[in-house]
C-alpha cells in the first residue's frame, strides 16, 4: 500500500483522542527560541516591503510603478537565492547540525545589513532612487536566504508527532505578533517629532533609517539566542551519518512530483498573490479616504490597527489550533479561508472616514484568520516531509522549503509588481493631497474583491489535500519501522 492510497483510505474515519507523547514534546525554550526566528524573518523580508511606498513614494516622490517593479525584481531574486540555501542546507554536515550555523551567520548579516536598504542621498533622480533599490536588495536577498531556509527547514523537523507541530507553529506565530506589532508601528516612528526638519515636517527617510538600525540590533541578538537554545532532532540520529547527497535539481523538480505538497503549494500561492496583489492598498485607503490625506493621523492609525491586528492574531492562534485538533487541519484550513473571504469583503464597510475606528476591525479580521492559516500551513508541511520521506527515503526538509519559497515567491513577486501599477490605475496621484472619488472607489473595490478571488481558488486546492491525521498516524508507524523512532 502506497502512502497516498493509507492516506485517503483514512479519509473518512472519525478522528480519535489524540494524547501527545512526552518523547514527541518540543521543550518550550525550543519552541520560544524557533518562534524569535520571525523577527528576522519578518524584519528582514517584510519591513522594508512595508516602509518602500511610505519612504520612496510618499516622501522622495519616486513614481509608485517603480517602487513595485524593484520589489518584484527583489522577490525574483530571493525566490533564486533560496533554492540555493535550501540546497546547501540539506547537505551541510557540521558538529552544530546542518541548519544553524546558516542561522547564525545569516541573522547576524541580516541585522547589520537592514539599515543599509534606506542609505540614499535626497534630490536623486527616479531612475537613481529605483537603481539603488535593485542593487541594494540584490546584496541583502541572499542574506536572508542564508537564514530564512534552514531556518523554515527547522520548523518541519523539530517534532515528529501531527498535533506537537502545530503546537510549535502556533508558538512561532504568536512570538510573530510582536514583529508585526514592530512594523505596523514603523511608519508612525518615521513621522515621529525627533525626526522633524527645520519647516516641522517629518523627514520620513532619517525617521526608517533610525528604525531600521534599532530593529537591526535586535535581530543580531536573537540570531546568538537561536543558535544557542534550538536543536535540531533528526540531524544526529538519521541525518548526519546515513543520508545521501541529495542533488540540487531534486530540489525543485522532484519536489513538486509530491502530490499532496502541490495541493497545499496551490493553496498557499493563491492565497499569497491575491493579498499580494493589494498589499498596498491597505494603506492608501487609510491614508486618503479614512484620513482624507493627513498622513500624520493615518500612521497612528496604522500603529492601532497594528494593535488590533495583534490581539486579533494572538486569538486566531489557539481557536484554529482547537478546530485542528477537533476536525482535522484540512478542515481548520477551510474554515480559515472561508473566515478571511469574510474579511475581505467586510473592508468595504470598515474603511469608513465617519466611522475610522472600524479600520480596527478591518486589520483584526483579518490578521485574525491569517494568524490561523499561517499557523496550520507550517504544520501541515511538515506532513508532507513526512510522506515524502516514505516515498525517497531521505529528509529534504531544505528543499521542500527552497521549492514552496521559490514557487511562492514568484508568484507572490508578480503580485507584488502589479500592486504599484494597480494603484496607478486606480488614478491616484502621490502629488495630490486629496484624491479624485474615482481613484478611492477603486482603491476600495480592488482592496475588497482581488483577495477574495485568490481565497477561492486556494479553497479549492485545499479540498483536495489528501493527508489526513489517520493517515499521517500510519505513515509515521510505518517509518519508523523501516529506520526506527526519531
Amino acid at each position: 500500500m502506497s502512502a497516498h492510497s493509507l492516506s485517503s483510505t483514512a479519509a473518512d474515519a472519525p478522528p480519535a483522542p489524540h494524547v501527545i507523547h512526552p518523547a514527541d514534546r518540543v521543550p518550550m525554550p525550543q519552541k520560544v527560541g524557533y518562534g524569535l526566528g520571525s523577527m528576522i524573518d519578518l524584519w528582514g523580508h517584510w519591513l522594508y516591503a512595508s516602509l518602500a511606498f511610505h519612504v520612496f513614494n510618499v516622501f522622495l516622490g519616486v513614481a509608485p510603478g517603480l517602487i513595485s517593479t524593484a520589489q518584484m525584481i527583489k522577490i525574483f531574486i530571493d525566490a533564486a537565492s533560496d533554492a540555493v540555501f535550501g540546497w546547501i542546507s540539506d547537505n551541510t554536515r557540521t558538529r552544530y547540525g546542518r541548519r544553524r550555523p546558516f542561522i547564525l551567520v545569516g541573522g547576524v548579516l541580516a541585522g547589520i545589513g537592514l539599515p543599509l536598504m534606506f542609505a540614499v542621498g535626497r534630490g536623486w533622480t527616479d531612475m537613481q532612487y529605483f537603481m539603488f533599490m535593485v542593487i541594494s536588495t540584490a546584496i541583502y536577498v541572499p542574506v536572508m536566504s542564508c537564514f530564512n531556509m534552514p531556518w523554515l527547514s527547522l520548523g518541519s523537523e523539530m517534532t515528529p508527532d501531527y498535533h506537537e507541530r502545530t503546537n510549535v507553529m502556533s508558538i512561532k506565530n504568536a512570538i510573530q505578533k510582536a514583529p508585526e506589532l514592530a512594523m505596523f508601528f514603523a511608519a508612525q516612528f518615521t513621522t515621529l517629532a525627533w525626526f522633524h526638519d527645520a519647516d516641522g515636517k517629518p523627514d520620513i527617510l532619517r525617521g526608517a533609517q533610525t528604525y531600521c538600525a534599532l530593529l537591526g540590533a535586535v535581530m543580531v541578538g536573537v540570531s546568538i539566542v537561536m543558535f544557542m537554545t534550538v536543536r535540531e532532532r533528526y540531524y544526529e540520529k538519521l541525518v548526519a551519518h546515513s543520508q545521501t547527497h541529495i542533488p540540487f535539481a531534486d530540489t525543485l523538480w522532484r519536489t513538486l512530483r509530491c502530490r499532496p505538497f502541490r495541493h497545499i503549494l496551490g493553496m498557499m500561492l493563491a492565497y499569497g498573490i491575491g493579498t499580494a496583489m493589494v498589499s498596498a492598498l491597505g494603506y492608501y485607503a487609510t491614508v486618503y479616504y479614512v484620513c482624507k490625506g493627513d498622513i500624520a493621523l493615518a500612521t497612528k492609525w496604522n500603529t492601532a490597527m497594528g494593535v488590533a491586528g495583534m490581539v486579533f492574531g494572538f486569538i486566531g492562534i489557539p481557536f484554529f489550533n482547537f478546530i485542528a485538533r477537533r476536525h482535522g487541519k484540512r478542515a481548520a484550513l477551510a474554515l480559515v479561508l472561508s473566515l478571511a473571504i469574510c474579511a475581505f469583503i467586510g473592508d468595504w464597510w470598515l474603511y469608513d472616514p465617519e466611522r475610522p475606528a472600524l479600520q480596527l476591525l478591518a486589520c483584526g479580521f483579518v490578521a485574525f484568520t491569517g494568524a490561523g492559516f499561517w499557523t496550520l500551513y507550517g504544520s501541515t508541511v511538515a506532513d508532507v516531509i513526512d510522506y515524502d520521506e516514505l516515498q525517497t527515503g531521505q529528509r529534504r526538509e531544505g528543499s521542500f522549503a527552497a521549492c514552496q519559497s521559490w514557487i511562492s515567491k514568484v508568484g507572490i513577486a508578480l503580485g507584488v509588481g502589479a500592486s504599484g501599477w494597480i494603484l496607478q490605475f486606480t488614478g491616484f496621484d502621490s502629488k495630490l493631497p486629496v484624491q479624485s472619488d474615482h481613484a478611492i472607489f477603486m482603491i476600495r473595490i480592488l482592496l475588497s474583491g482581488i483577495p477574495v478571488l485568490g481565497l477561492l481558488l486556494a479553497l479549492i486546492s485545499v479540498s483536495r489535500f489528501e493527508l489526513t491525521e489517520h493517515g499521517m498516524a500510519e505513515i509515521r508507524s510505518r517509518l519508523e519501522a523501516q529506520r526506527g523512532a526519531v
